[in-house]
């Protein structure tokens, strides 16, 4: 009976959690959710300069934000250094590994010698047989794995297939420094085998890391486990991704508008896929997904394509939703006027969005399109709008709040009935009314349509706001 599926995410905080490592926990969790297993979270802060606990936090924070929510307690890999050390030392009693007290010095010698014969500049194995009786007094130790000598280690990858290191090409490496610490090579296999990782989720710079682990696995005669090994992501140009390309931290997207299930679709997609199907819920993708289905080929990040996702989303998302997400989002960005107008005018919001949601592809295009509701007056115009307020357009709106003044019912069919009989006296088309009627009331060019703003916000705001373009000189 196959024991049950565990994997993990294992970032190091040094900094937020980009995008890249997003997708990996993506991957990771969506074969945890589809195997009935779990994905625990492990942070890599063995880096104690780098590692701070506000980075832990934004992890968290962004995992959280994502919907990728862990099984149990994060686990910190500093937290568990006496366990690592053990098991070093547990290697020196197997015969798998020994203490090497090689200076500095000795190193760099050892290095140039291997460069001067051709080779490549490593480490030569020089305390791998000698009797520790030799050791210098008063030097501290490193403690190195003994790499096989010859041979092939494979690495059988989901993704990559199946990977064969030469043995003779790679060196005895540390795994414990001389302070007692653990290297990552050694730590990352101590804490997967203790953690009951099943399997491995990974980028695929992680690759050769592999081969050195199993050797690690091998010497302890644990279960490796199995591995995909994900391409990484690239820019649109398809040179590796950058900030400029989008390698940006997961709240980074948030304050730019978009929604967690957009950008949690728009991940899944790059490196893996289900037929051709661009749009699917997050229990579609647990039902789909597969290890196999990760792509060998390196994905490209488009934010034409991530904008189109995210406003499907915002289309069919529920307006008391968005306008939660709306109210976070200008709150979290310090957009505080429009915190304010959002909070004072709920019900006008709300009552808008289904005419918003269509003509928006970012919560913060959302709140833009919004403003027109609870702007203040007099209402700032966007030069697009502005080029539409001519003298003649002024002096047609003038007829506009004449004939709205007496109009009795101010409802969307009144209003509508009483434009197109001005227009028709006027020997213009209707269009030549709206556009600056639309420019006065909200100072854009694009609205819901106009004669359902004006009853969204008012008779009196409604000619108040007309008054104020009338009366520019």
């Amino acid at each position: 009976m196959m024991s049950q599926v565990v994997t993990r995410f294992a970032p190091s905080p040094t900094g937020y959690l980009h995008i890249g490592g997003a997708r990996t926990a993506l991957f990771s969790w969506a074969y945890a959710r589809k195997m009935g297993g779990k994905m625990l979270l492990r942070i890599e802060d063995t880096d104690r300069e780098r590692s701070t606990e506000a980075a832990v936090e934004a992890i968290k924070d962004g995992l959280s934000w994502l919907g990728l929510h862990w099984d149990g307690d994060a686990i910190s890999q500093f937290g568990r250094a006496s366990r690592h050390a053990d098991i070093a030392h547990e290697l020196i009693a197997r015969g798998h590994a020994y203490k090497c007290y090689c200076s500095p010095a000795e190193l760099d010698q050892m290095r140039e010698e291997a460069r001067a014969a051709g080779k490549p500049p490593r480490y030569n194995g020089y305390w791998r047989d000698r009797d520790q009786s030799e050791a210098p007094e008063g030097v501290a130790p490193v403690i190195r794995i003994k790499s096989p000598l010859s041979g092939d280690i494979v690495v059988h990858d989901h993704v990559q297939g199946e990977v064969v290191f030469k043995a003779e090409n790679l060196d005895d490496f540390i795994i414990l420094r001389s302070d007692g610490t653990p290297t990552y090579m050694h730590a990352v296999v101590v804490d997967d085998h203790d953690m009951g990782v099943t399997h491995i989720i990974r980028g695929d710079d992680h690759l050769t890391n592999a081969a050195r682990q199993i050797v690690v696995y091998n010497a302890m005669g644990w279960d490796i486990p199995e591995m995909a090994h994900i391409p990484l992501i690239h820019g649109p140009d398809g040179a590796k991704l950058s900030k400029r390309h989008g390698a940006l931290g997961v709240e980074a997207y948030r304050q730019m508008g978009y929604l967690p299930e957009a950008l949690r679709n728009y991940l899944a997609r790059l490196g893996w896929s289900h037929d051709d199907d661009e749009i699917f819920s997050s229990e579609q993708m647990i039902e789909w997904f597969s290890l196999d289905g990760l792509n060998k080929g390196a994905a490209r990040f488009d934010f034409v394509k991530l904008e189109s996702i995210n406003g499907h989303y915002i289309r069919e998302a529920a307006p008391d939703y968005l306008y939660g997400v709306m109210i976070a989002l200008a709150e979290e960005v310090g957009r505080l006027a429009d915190l304010e107008g959002l909070t004072a005018n709920k019900a006008t919001v709300l009552a808008a969005l289904p005419e918003l949601q269509p003509r928006a592809k970012t919560i913060l295009e959302l709140i833009d399109l919004a403003q027109f509701i609870y702007a203040s007056r007099p209402l700032p115009i966007d030069s697009a709008a502005s080029a539409l307020l001519t003298p003649d357009a002024r002096s047609v709106l003038g007829d506009v709040r004449d004939l709205l003044i007496g109009l009795n019912d101010w409802s969307v069919e009144a209003i509508d009935a009483a434009m197109r009989t001005l227009a028709e006296a006027k020997g213009l088309k209707l269009g030549k009314l709206a556009q600056p009627l639309r420019a006065a009331l909200t100072g854009r060019t694009v609205s819901p349509g106009i004669f359902e703003v004006m009853v969204l916000i008012g008779r009196d705001e409604s000619l108040a706001r007309l008054g104020d373009q009338i009366d520019m000189k």
